[in-house]
């Protein structure tokens, strides 16, 4: 959701029940709404300043516990409501999926006559009300090491990652870490320090580590590594490799579906083998273990659209939750999108969202077309004046021209790129070619905060108003400005905010996603494919089929259970197919 959309969202639904992560990476931005919402909930701001050595973890910590203060504060009030007609005591109940227990017994509630009994299930519903998890999410490669004013380097303590997980790591919240964007020794390692991370006899911790993964792999390697520092894994959070917002990470042409599989054959072998890591681990640092095996959650996320393909998901691979992102962003109570931006993505159509490598990081990114930030980006390089200015330094690792890294968004380093391609002397069409890679990269610390500040009323530093959003392509599908309670209708099957009706089923639109990638990637390398390339290009083709072979036998039961057009769905499978079978490498030349 990147920086600001969701940086204040527990504020906004926790209090309805509702989970959110925010993104506690960008400190300046954080401080920012510490004192914006210390200012709306009346309460004393003191400001901690950059010469602060450890103000980035002070400030993450001070604006935590402010939004924890504000939840419980907000959940307590909602108690206290009359159950009225469009009360928020009575929207807790009315969003809540029509199965659930709670709802109906609010609903019997609300039918009673008044009187003893009426008020007995009152109190107990209140009582039953519970704010949503406050959890957070850090990149852990973003880790850049922190540099004094003369160039010193700071101790590791203090680099970016770090310095963000302590900030974590010492707040008054008990929720979750979600860990993403791959494994970073120095980080993992820096968890065993912290004892809120260790669990007690029955399993539980104070905090939590949640790793976001893309297979069954990954989240095998990086549970094993934890647990033998005695620390749980609690969920693994499944995302879709390309049909989500934000960085994409595209397997190896394995889809979601197989994925999913695999996880339901393994989850129960998986956790024994970590929770026996875990306990030699705890026994061995002289701490308690766990008594019994503790079942990890695992969760998906990337692409959902629909009720039924969130029930299928839940009930078929046995999952303990789903998450829905890029579609809030079209639900003002609950995320910061500005007004011009929130009417731009209401208007848009398919084509405006793509997947570019606008990122520093050199990871795929999706992306908006009509954003302020693309418009701004092409207007610099028509003033030939590509590049960003360069204020946060968040994703500066770049040491190709100097000793410090620097971001190969910053107008320093794409001056200093180009200078050295046109030292190249290649001809006008390469050397365009070439040049359009190096200023497509874009600055997302400013962009990806912007809209936060504008939708409070605040000016960006800097004057930087410029606003990059990065919705997954399954926002395409929706187009209406709702409220909270209308998305969450949709998500529960009780009113439907689907634009067309020619959505495909998500295994598709992630399939396609897949498709269109690799053919990318095949018409990079067809002409002079390295040994190294062939065999990328042809594991990824064999596991695409593989999918779609998996697909085709599950059909019938996605048709049973989540009123798939079966007829529709195969044929889509069977074009993909053809598609994939017709990228053929030439053969290589014979040495």
């Amino acid at each position: 959701m990147g920086l600001g959309y969701t940086i204040d969202t527990p504020v906004k639904v926790a209090h309805f029940g509702i989970d959110s992560v925010i993104s506690i990476i960008e400190d300046e931005l954080v401080e920012r709404m510490r004192e914006f919402h210390c200012k709306q909930a009346g309460e004393h701001y003191h400001q901690i300043p950059l010469k602060e050595i450890d103000h980035r973890a002070q400030r993450i910590t001070a604006y935590l516990n402010l939004v924890q203060r504000i939840v419980r504060r907000n959940m307590e009030a909602v108690r206290l409501q009359p159950f009225t007609e469009g009360s928020d005591s009575s929207k807790y109940f009315l969003m809540l999926p029509d199965n659930s227990p709670l709802r109906a017994d609010y609903l019997w509630m609300m039918a009673m006559e008044p009187g003893a009994e009426r008020d007995v299930l009152e109190q107990q519903l209140r009582a039953a009300m519970t704010a949503g998890a406050i959890d957070v999410n850090i990149m852990a490669k973003i880790d850049r090491t922190v540099h004094a004013k003369n160039g010193t380097a700071l101790p590791v303590e203090y680099a970016e990652g770090m310095a963000a997980f302590r900030g974590f790591a010492l707040c008054d919240l008990d929720s979750s870490i979600v860990l993403s964007a791959g494994y970073n020794p120095r980080i993992y390692s820096y968890i065993a320090t912290f004892p809120d991370f260790f669990p007690n006899a029955a399993g539980m911790a104070r905090k939590k580590i949640i790793l976001k993964v893309s297979d069954l792999r990954s989240a095998a390697i990086q549970g094993k590594i934890l647990a033998k520092k005695g620390i749980p894994v609690s969920e693994f959070r499944i995302e879709s490799g390309l049909n989500c917002g934000g960085h994409a990470f595209a397997t190896d042409g394995v889809l979601m579906g197989p994925i999913l599989q695999e996880f339901m054959d393994q989850r129960d072998a998986l956790s024994v083998e970590l929770h026996a890591l875990c306990n030699k681990a705890l026994a061995e640092a002289g701490r308690e273990t766990v008594r019994e095996v503790n079942r990890i959650r695992i969760t998906v996320q990337g692409g959902i659209g629909t009720a039924e393909e969130d029930r299928f998901l839940r009930q078929h691979y046995g999952l303990d939750g789903t998450g829905w992102g890029s579609p809030f962003l079209l639900v003002p109570e609950a995320t910061n999108v500005d007004p011009h931006t929130l009417q731009q993505l209401s208007e848009a159509k398919p084509s405006d969202y793509f997947m570019s490598w606008a990122s520093p990081l050199g990871i795929p990114f999706q992306n908006f077309r009509p954003s302020t930030a693309e418009a701004q980006r092409k207007a610099r390089i028509a003033k030939n004046r590509p590049g960003s200015p360069c204020y946060k330094k968040f994703l500066s690792t770049n040491t190709e021209f100097t000793d410090i890294p620097i971001c190969t968004a910053s107008r320093q380093y794409q001056d200093l790129k180009l200078k050295q391609l046109k030292e190249q002397h290649l001809d006008p069409l390469t050397y365009a070619k070439e040049a359009a890679r190096i200023t497509e990269k874009d600055c997302l610390c400013e962009g990806l905060g912007a809209s936060a500040l504008l939708k409070d009323g605040m000016t960006p530093a800097h004057k930087l108003e410029a606003v990059t959003i990065c919705p997954g392509p399954n926002l395409a599908y929706f187009s209406r400005i709702v409220p909270l309670r209308t998305m969450v209708d949709h998500i529960n099957g009780r009113t439907n905010l689907l634009n067309t009706g020619e959505r495909p089923h998500m295994f598709v639109n992630e399939l396609k996603l897949y498709v269109d990638y690799l053919r990318r990637e095949f018409e990079h390398v067809k002409h002079a494919a390295t040994d190294k390339q062939r065999r990328y290009i042809e594991t990824f083709k064999a596991n695409l089929l593989e999918g779609i072979r998996y697909y085709e036998e599950l059909a019938p039961e996605l048709q049973r259970q989540a009123r798939v057009r079966i007829q529709r769905f195969t044929d889509d499978l069977k074009r993909h197919a053809t598609e994939v079978r017709a990228m053929l490498l030439p053969e290589p030349m014979p040495a």
